[in-house]
Order: C-alpha cells, then structure tokens, then sequence
C-alpha cells in the first residue's frame, strides 16, 4: 500500500458506477493484482456456480434438517448481509454455519465473496496433510505422546490441545488465504470495503468457533432450574477493545469517537480522517490493514452437553436492538422452529422502528441451528409464502448475487447516530490477544453486548485523500 500515494488532493475516491474513474489511491494496487491474478475472478464465478448444486448448503431465507436462516434488508441500501448453513459439511453429521456483515460502497459483494469461498477454504486446510498435529499438540504436554506416557496432571489439557490444534489452525490458515484472495481479486474493489464473520463448525458434541468483527454467535442452554439461559459464545471485536485498539495504535492506526457520536470507537489512517471503520477485525478494508486492522480469527472450542438446545448467529442489526437472552427467549417460545429466525428479524424490526424511530434500520441476518438435528414436523406456512417485498428486499436470488460482482454500488450516505441511554464498560479489562495467536476466554456468566442502542454505518465510507505532501505520518 505505500506505493499507492495519489498526487490529488481530491478525495481518492470517485466511485465505480458506469462513467466513473477508478479512484488514483486504489489504481496502482488493482492493477498490480489484475496482472498476478487475472484468472481469479472466472474462477470465482466458476466456483459460486457450482456452489448453487452442492445439496445440503442453505443460503438463502429458509430452512434445512436443523436449522432456519433468514436475512431482511434494512433501510441503508443494498443488503449487505450474507449466511450460510452447510450440512454434512466435512462428513456426516458435520455442519457449518456463518454470517457476515459487509461495510463500506462494495461490502455486500465481500460478505457473499467471503460465504461462498471461506467454507470450502476450511474444508480444504481440513482435509490435507499440512496440519501438524503432532509436534505442537506434545510440545505443550509435559511427557511423551507419542510414546503415551503423559502426566495425569496434565492428561486433560494435553487430549483438548490436540483436538483443539487442527481446527486452530484451519481457521486460522482459511481465514488468511481468504483475505489474500480478496487482495489479490481484480475484479472486486476491497480497500475500503469489507466484511465481519462469525462461523462455526459443529461436530458432534465439539463446536469449533472462529470469527472477527461484530456479528455474535450466542448459545440457548438450560441452566439448573431448566430455564433458558443466553450464553454469549464470541466477543464482539471493536476498537473500543483495549488489547484490539493498543495493537491498532502500535501500527500508528489511531483509534477515536466522533463529536456526534461519542459511543463510536472508530479506526482512521494516520494522515487522514478516514475511514472511520467501527470494527478492529475484518476482511477486507486494505487502506488499514497495516495500521493494525487484522483478518486474524479468534478461535474457540465448546464442548456441547445435553443442556445446549441451540445456537444463534447474527449479524449487529439485531445485537443493537435486541439483547443475547431476548433472542434466546424469542427462539425458545417461537411457534414453530422454521420460523424462529424469521421472528428474531421481525422483532429487531420492530425494535428499530420503536426505540429509535428518526434512525435507519440496520441489514439483519439470522442463523438458528437446533443442536437436537430436528426440525418441525411440517414447514411452517408464513415460511414458505414470503411476500415478494420481502424477498426483493433480501437479494438473495442465486443469479443476481453472481452478476452483483459485476454490478456497481453507490456510496452509502452516512445515518444519524443514536446515543445509547445507559453507558456500557464491559469490555473493560478483556483479555483479547495483541497478535491473535491466544484464544479469546468468554466468561459464562457475563452478557458480553455490543453498543447497545446504537445505530451506525461501520464504515463512513470517506476514503482518503493522498498528495505529496502527506508522505509523512
């Protein structure tokens, strides 16, 4: 990105619709990854068309043998809201689940680049040789593996580290190459657009969780007395994170809330006030990537126990409006379980047009997984009759999705802010890891929320402006 300085003192950027010019700031990048990587896209294209016939992968509003999904476009725009249920996804028996939340002019082809590409990624890592399950695994137990004295001691932590290594670092490595990839696209403009990600593979009893940005993942459990219980499964990762903003700032990324908006943390460049990205993790958004935005996963593993009854992934249109145990408690009272994501949406609706009314609602996206693998014994009919509205408003249509990636998207207009009544500090103190190598610890018993109450685009989408003389930092 250093080579990439514009002699303008305009805005870098001017838009990619018909009769725009690229932005000068981006130019010498795109180029630079046309040459390398010119077969990419086709291929892409290529890859999402074969995705379309793969059985038992979900991505659209409905359901599959364990689970609903649904997605509704809020009031900011296109719908940059993409997910994805993939059963038998390994093996029998083996699902994997994601949302991601796109930001910024092209985010919602990033988020729908990254459903359709970070699955099959993992499955690849997964699935060859180049995990090294034995050397790290035994290094960290005190006595021999492979000769199967191990210290009693030490017996438990040593059985999770080597169930725990191979999916680590999976993730770890799917989550890298997909980044690199949207680096390297031609055809998709990702400097100041990306996506979150919250996805989770379960595997009988063992769920592997990896996830950056602040989509959430939240598991419904019945605790002693058998009530429903919200149990928060990941940590929304925002720049108001200490550990996340100290590691931005060590980059000479600077980390700071708008007059207007004061609950914001907001990521900016630093030589220009832009962007102004909400989120200290995310794929794409190359402009910040070496000021200390990170596409490192966070990576955790839950056993599952017969209290666990299921699990909701969601995007932050319904965590700004809705509660974890709300949405634990609408999924357990819904009247059917095919229509159980369809409610959450419609409640954060509702929520939006309540509580802050002169605000825009935000893009929702819903995945329920039931971990019983049972589903209701006849679809539910309010399921299957969408309104055409709705599924417009959803662009969810396989095909259109494909020419989106050669479709331009307007900027999007930056909405009021709402302030939060009550102030939250309940990151403080978070253990998050400075270079991403540890795993995040959620303690069970705290309702780790995002910025409650609070409406924002992650992203201001002002993107920033280069001229020879702000060479210097």
């Amino acid at each position: 990105m250093g080579g990439c300085l514009s002699t303008s003192s305009e805005s870098a950027y001017s838009g990619r619709s018909n009769g725009d010019s690229t932005s000068p700031f981006c130019f010498g990048l795109r180029m630079s990854a046309r040459k390398r990587t010119r077969q990419t896209f086709s291929h892409h294209v290529d890859s999402v068309q074969d995705l379309s016939s793969i059985p038992n992968r979900v991505f659209s509003n409905g359901t599959s043998r364990s689970s609903c999904i649904f997605t509704q476009q809020g009031r900011k725009g296109i719908n940059q809201d993409a997910m994805i249920v993939w059963e038998d996804f390994i093996a029998e028996h083996t699902i994997f689940c994601g949302v991601f939340d796109g930001h910024g002019p092209y985010g919602h082809l990033v988020a729908r680049m990254v459903r359709d590409t970070l699955p099959s990624k993992l499955m690849a890592f997964l699935s060859t040789g180049e995990l090294n399950q034995n050397g790290p695994s035994a290094a960290s137990c005190n006595g021999d593996v492979r000769s199967g004295v191990v210290d009693p001691e030490n017996e438990d932590n040593c059985t999770e580290d080597k169930v725990d290594l191979p999916w680590r670092e999976a993730f770890l490595k799917s989550y890298k190459a997909m980044d690199k990839d949207l680096r390297s696209d031609p055809s998709l403009d990702s400097i100041c657009s990306g996506s979150t990600a919250v996805t989770i593979v379960k595997q009988g009893s063992n769920l592997f969780m990896g996830y950056i940005g602040d989509s959430r993942a939240v598991l419904g459990s019945k605790d002693s007395s058998d009530a429903m219980e919200a149990i928060q499964l990941t940590v929304d990762l925002k720049p108001d994170l200490p550990r996340e903003a100290e590691r931005i700032k060590r980059c000479k990324g600077r980390v700071f809330a708008l007059e207007d908006e004061p609950e914001v943390q907001r990521v900016w460049l630093p030589f220009d006030d832009a962007p102004g990205l909400a989120m200290a993790r995310a794929f794409g958004d190359f402009c910040l990537k070496e000021y200390g935005v990170i596409s490192i996963p966070e990576f955790s593993h839950r056993v599952l126990t017969d209290r666990d009854k299921f699990i909701v992934l969601a995007s932050d249109g319904v965590w700004d409006v809705l509660s974890n145990q709300e949405v634990v408690d609408i999924v357990a009272s819904a009247p059917s379980r095919s229509s159980a994501a369809r409610i959450i949406v419609d409640s954060a609706a509702r929520e939006w047009k309540s509580k802050y009314p002169t605000s825009k609602m935000d893009d929702c996206a819903v995945v329920c997984l039931f971990l019983d693998g049972k589903m209701d014994a006849e679809s539910d009919c309010d399921e299957q009759c969408l309104s055409s509205a709705t599924l417009q408003s959803n662009h969810s249509d396989d095909a259109n999705e494909t020419n989106d990636f050669k479709n331009s998207e307007p900027l999007l207009q930056r909405n009021f802010t709402v302030r939060p009544s009550e102030d939250s500090e309940i990151y403080k103190g978070l253990p998050v890891d400075i270079d991403g190598s540890q795993e995040m610890v959620v303690p069970e018993d705290q309702n780790w929320s995002g910025l409650e109450g609070v409406t924002r685009v992650n992203s201001l989408v002002q993107l920033p402006r280069f001229s020879q003389d702000d060479s210097k930092p």
